[in-house]
């Protein structure tokens, strides 16, 4: 948000930290000067208030630069849920150069004081190694892209050489495969999830490049944004939008979700969002919109956030400050455009071949939002916001016999210390919150009446209230999505590949019941599509507002 109110006073450690070898002096850091090193060449990142400066050690990360993405900002997030198996406290001791200044730790909605994401990553790491799988990908997934990869350039050539209604049939496969190549390679790839090794993950992530998009900007979207922070949305930054607000750079709030809700234009997909008349027919007009996702990255969003260093609220510099990273990205648009317009333009004609180009990209670009937006834009799925005016979670007027009731299930929830008063609960687009009713649950099931505290801003638990699977437990369409339909375990284990996914699952939903944390499912892709195309209908028709 602009001018963000800073977070709570805390604790703040101490200027100096002792060693075996050495006593270190720490500098104390403020917000800005925090921002300011957010560059691959001078790169520090601060981490429940630790300091980190990551620049020379970017090159020995196991997982690759991929680490520079967490330059000038705080990355709790990124540090707590790309690493399963935890990190060596000597390692952060060596990387730490300072803490941030009391009150300049800027303002989060999430908590980590719970016991229920360490206990999924205790689980899910002894089922992996339980099983002998790797965290990152193996034969499995390797095997899986070489298929997809031949399958993109055979259809490639014979769109070339074939005739015109032929090779009609052949963009269409060409689009289909690159939707592919999106979900199950570059993906892991750009996740550092492909491979143990960095170079193959570099690769994998390079085949987003391959197909006509950026995986530098990818990465902004995805990783920096949509990962950390689904569907939660900064009610006073985006009030400052609609007022044509642009604040600077430094005073933006990081945590809001720029994934779903600014890919489609014309679309209201937050219950926050002000409808208005044409969102009446977004569940007619939606699924075209879908189709033109790709176009729009590929010859807008990609320039855009090249040439101006940012992505929205979310600074570009750590990549597109790298004149390196600057050749690559001109150099694959230049490559791209020779192989994927120029060329079918030359052997088809040129309205014929721009036609085939537009058909291929509508092809992937449907396939693709088809099995990524029915996992966040669905019924049942709850809904974020911060830094709203009175801070407070908001309630309803009910009647003498609703009040005693609510009255005696607060003393029940009490006593499990689940009250918390400081944030807005996820809640769904009718203003309910689901994990009140699961914790209920877990609570009315447990032998002693019991279950661990867990807070609605758990970071964890506000993946699985905003996040929905279909086909859970599926071998196949657990390949077919590229984990996209074990959206649930990918959000909580984004660094591990997804071709485990389906092992882990039953981990993950068991441990959510236990906790009395929403695990809501779908029991395939068009079921989900349905409820998708209906919540769209609802939040489209009428004035709701999350609470």
């Amino acid at each position: 948000m602009c001018n963000g109110k800073p977070a709570p006073p805390t604790t703040t450690q101490s200027p100096t930290i002792s060693t075996t070898s050495s006593t270190k002096k720490l500098l104390e850091v403020t917000n800005e000067e925090l921002r300011s090193h957010n560059n691959p060449s001078n790169a520090w990142c601060a981490v429940h208030g630790k300091v980190l400066s990551i620049s020379d050690f970017a090159k020995r990360h196991p997982g690759g630069d991929v680490i520079l993405l967490a330059s000038g900002r705080d990355a709790t997030v990124l540090f707590e849920t790309y690493h399963p198996r935890g990190v060596s406290e000597k390692l952060v001791e060596k990387l730490q150069i300072g803490v941030m200044k009391e009150g300049e730790i800027p303002s989060s909605y999430y908590s980590w004081d719970s016991e229920f994401y360490r206990t999924l990553r205790t689980r899910v790491v002894a089922r992996l190694d339980e099983l002998h799988l790797s965290r990152r990908g193996s034969m499995e997934i390797w095997i899986k892209a070489l298929f997809l990869l031949t399958w993109f350039w055979y259809s490639l050539y014979k769109m070339y050489t074939s005739s015109f209604s032929t090779a009609l049939l052949w963009t269409i496969s060409m689009g289909t495969a690159a939707a592919f190549v999106g979900t199950c390679i570059q993906h892991d790839g750009n996740h550092g999830a492909f491979a143990e090794q960095k170079w193959l993950n570099k690769l994998a992530g390079w085949t987003q490049d391959m197909i006509g998009a950026s995986a530098f900007t990818w990465e902004f979207q995805h990783m920096l944004g949509h990962h950390p922070y689904t569907n939660l949305l900064d009610e006073e930054e985006d009030l400052k939008k609609e007022k044509g607000v642009d604040c600077p750079m430094v005073e933006k709030d990081q945590e809001s979700d720029p994934d779903v809700f600014s890919s489609f234009p014309i679309m209201r997909m937050h219950p926050l969002h002000e409808p208005s008349w044409y969102h009446r027919y977004q569940h007619l007009y939606a699924p075209l919109l879908f189709a033109l996702m790709t176009l729009a990255k590929v010859f807008q969003q990609d320039y855009e956030v090249a040439m101006s260093k940012r992505l929205y609220h979310i600074d570009a510099t750590c990549r597109y400050g790298s004149k390196l990273n600057l050749i690559r990205f001109w150099f694959m648009k230049i490559i791209t455009s020779g192989y994927m317009i120029a060329l079918p333009c030359y052997f088809h004609g040129i309205a014929r071949g721009l036609g085939l180009f537009v058909l291929g990209h509508m092809t992937c670009g449907e396939l693709l939002a088809t099995m990524f937006i029915v996992n966040h834009v669905i019924e049942g799925v709850s809904y974020a916001k911060k830094n709203v005016e009175d801070d407070v979670p908001t309630t309803t007027a009910a009647s003498p016999a609703a009040e005693e009731k609510k009255q005696e299930e607060d003393e029940k929830i009490a006593e499990t210390k689940e009250v918390d008063t400081t944030i807005h609960p996820p809640s769904t687009m009718y203003g309910q919150t689901p994990m009140k009713q699961t914790r209920s649950d877990a609570v009315a099931k447990s032998t002693d009446g019991k279950i661990p505290h867990v807070p609605y801003n758990d970071w964890a638990a506000v993946q699985c209230q905003t996040s929905v699977n279909w086909s859970p437990g599926s071998w196949f369409w657990n390949h077919f999505s590229g984990g996209l339909s074990h959206q649930i375990e990918h959000h909580l284990f984004p660094s591990i590949c997804h071709t485990n996914y389906c092992y882990i699952q039953d981990v993950v939903e068991k441990t959510c019941v236990e906790f009395g944390v929403p695990y809501q499912s779908e029991p395939n892709l068009f079921v989900a599509y349905k409820k998708m195309l209906a919540h769209l209908k609802f939040l489209g028709n009428e004035k709701v507002k999350a609470s």
